[in-house]
């Protein structure tokens, strides 16, 4: 079971007994945007989800793995998704639920241990990330990491009727494990 731990998170696996809490990220309507999602998903369906978890990044192209403070609570997810081998990249993304565990340095932390594992586990050349024009913790969050704005995308998602941009980050590996 991978398990990356820092001072104040870790970041494990995914359980089975992650079904509730991912089944309420996954249905909550204020966060569809952020994931580009437009319909509930049901029990039955993340269940079926989380039973195939434990399938290697190599074969499903995607590592979720979930970020749990020092007290063993459950607090968020962080993602490497549309991951291309070939061309070694990932594209990554991450949601702290709870407004009350924002802006602790828990997603910093998070994201400081999923970059460093992609570049020296997986050897990934780049990181990518894809963030709404408002979105401001997050943007803060990847510039601070070292992400650098490579683009806007003008009109790039629909959301309550209206468009919004969305900016693309990156994170190049200069560094040779």
């Amino acid at each position: 079971m991978l398990t990356l731990t820092g001072e104040h998170i870790y970041l494990r696996a995914l359980e089975p007994e992650d079904l509730e809490f991912i089944y309420q990220i996954e249905n909550d309507e204020s966060i569809w945007e952020i994931s580009n999602t437009i319909t509930p998903y049901s029990k039955y369906l993340i269940k079926q989800y989380l039973e195939n978890a434990h399938k290697d990044i190599y074969e499903v192209k995607q590592l979720r793995l979930v970020i749990c403070n020092n007290l063993d609570k459950t607090i968020g997810l962080i993602d490497l998704f549309d991951f291309d081998i070939k061309n070694k990249r990932a594209g990554i993304g991450i949601l702290v639920k709870s407004e009350t565990e924002r802006q602790k340095g828990y997603g910093k932390e998070a994201l400081k241990l999923l970059v460093n594992y992609s570049f020296k586990h997986l050897n990934l050349h780049q990181l990518y990330c894809n963030i709404s024009e408002d979105n401001t913790a997050s943007l803060t969050l990847f510039k601070n990491q070292g992400f650098k704005e490579i683009g806007l995308k003008k009109d790039w998602n629909l959301t309550n009727g209206s468009y919004k941009n969305e900016y693309l980050f990156q994170l190049i590996n200069n560094n040779v494990y």
